[in-house]
């Protein structure tokens, strides 16, 4: 195919190469770039969930909503002015502006028409499943094999360094510079090509176009215009006059869809943990209305098995201990009798001094328990006739200690009733809680306020003026 007969992608983006640029500049513009890559941090999370929401309404109505794709086309053209300053090109030392608008003046520029109509089966392979070729061969460009895993939400384009074939180039071309003070025309012409290429990925993996991103490398600073035979010329200039710059109140909506993004980020958290709260009060608690843990099998060759320590400090406000926490149950369950009582520290480490026991330290991943040991002997006494325990149980098969928790620091211990060795026992833990019904009910009212706000906020910014 020759080089008149060939259509272009519908996605500009030029360079204009500085004769002037600086020979040492491009070492310290990684630290001058930093404001742009905290506001690029906010606008790339926006930017994906804006195209999640886009990915929506192309699969119902065919259309990408038209404040969406201006916000988003924004956000490509900022990330490609400071990855043409930076380290995708290092094509210029002029400070990119802070705006997602077109600035004609800036030499390095980025558009994509807008489509009328997308289509809505499309929408759902080609950014995952046809474009893995595309994710292949950019892969190599940028540094990496996955890049629709690994970069997407930077676009890759020298936000900060860069690996990949872009990255060296873009090295040797900065040591040229530092060297001979020019910066070598033909890896400048690559570099944009391999960026080009990028772009089209990118136009085309975030839904803004229906076109496959051709295999083709076209090199240099500018596109030249290409059309098929009896197509007019108008058509291969459609990329620079397709998107219409919107000028006026860009900081604002960019502020507006910002807020909206973490206000939405702030709902999920509090709808989900509301949900997961009254689901579990819900669901989780026993017939006498505690809420209680999963039962855990502890067991020791040595004389007891002991918790760690519980540090219990209200602040002096014990009601409100009282009214969140309740009454604590502990439930226990041995084939032989067992003593299970909830003590002071002081008193249970004086009780197991020289004492063989296990203190429970962690449980692992897959539930068990995991124990420090402490050596010793054999106690002086059984643990039933000491009197220092706040509450306690005795005895075979089940047994549940209700214990209402004060102040202080407190031990968990199990034994069986003789001091003999080797304990073992399926225990959980729970409490009333009564209060959790409530908290998960306030999470989701504060969750559907932060989620209409952040509707609110989105709406009114990406709605066309």
């Amino acid at each position: 195919m020759d080089e008149v007969s060939r259509t272009r992608y519908p996605l500009l983006i030029e360079g204009e190469l500085d004769p002037n640029v600086s020979r040492w500049l491009w070492l310290v513009k990684w630290i001058l770039a930093i404001p742009h890559y905290v506001a690029l941090a906010f606008l790339w999370l926006t930017f994906l969930v804006l195209t999640i929401i886009a990915f929506f309404a192309i699969l119902i109505t065919g259309r990408y909503p038209r404040g969406i794709f201006d916000f988003n086309l924004g956000v490509l053209r900022w990330t490609w002015r400071v990855a043409f300053y930076s380290y995708a090109a290092l094509g210029t030392d002029r400070y990119p502006p802070f705006t997602l608008d077109d600035v004609p003046e800036y030499p390095a520029r980025l558009d994509v028409p807008y489509p009328e109509q997308l289509s809505r089966g499309l929408v759902l392979v080609k950014w995952w499943l046809l474009a893995i070729p595309q994710y292949l061969v950019v892969g190599v460009f940028l540094g990496g094999g996955s890049w629709a895993a690994s970069h997407a939400d930077e676009w890759a384009w020298g936000i900060g360094f860069q690996g990949g074939l872009i990255g060296l180039l873009v090295f040797f071309a900065g040591v040229a510079l530092l060297f001979t003070t020019r910066y070598p025309r033909g890896i400048f012409d690559l570099v944009l090509g391999l960026d080009r290429w990028v772009a089209r990925v990118s136009a085309y993996a975030f839904l803004m176009r229906d076109e496959y991103p051709p295999f083709r490398l076209d090199q240099g600073g500018t596109e030249t215009p290409s059309v098929d035979e009896g197509t007019p010329a108008a058509i291969a200039a459609e990329p620079q006059a397709a998107s219409e710059p919107r000028r006026g109140g860009t900081a604002g909506r960019v502020a507006l869809i910002v807020v909206g993004v973490i206000a939405a980020i702030i709902a999920f958290g509090l709808l989900a943990g509301g949900c997961a709260l009254v689901a579990v009060d819900r669901t989780q608690r026993d017939d006498d209305g505690f809420l209680m843990s999963p039962s855990v099998e502890f067991s020791t060759p040595t004389y007891a098995i002991v918790s760690e320590n519980a540090d219990i400090d209200s602040g002096g406000a014990e009601r409100a201990l009282d009214t969140f926490l309740g009454t604590v149950r502990i439930r226990s369950e041995s084939d032989r009798a067992v003593f299970v009582g909830v003590g002071p520290v002081a008193d249970v480490d004086r009780y197991l001094e020289g004492v063989a026991n296990d203190v429970v330290d962690d449980l692992d991943n897959t539930g068990d328990p995991e124990y420090s040991r402490r050596p010793g002997g054999a106690p002086s006494a059984p643990p039933e006739g000491e009197t220092f325990w706040a509450a306690s149980a005795t005895g075979s098969g089940e047994q549940t200690v209700d214990w209402d928790p004060q102040e202080g620091d407190w031990r968990v211990v199990v034994m069986n009733v003789d001091a003999s060795r080797g304990v073992s026992a399926e225990m959980s833990i729970g409490a009333e809680l009564d209060s959790v019904l409530w908290i998960g009910l306030g999470f989701l009212g504060f969750g559907a306020l932060f989620a209409a706000g952040s509707a609110l906020a989105i709406t009114a910014a990406v709605r066309r003026r």
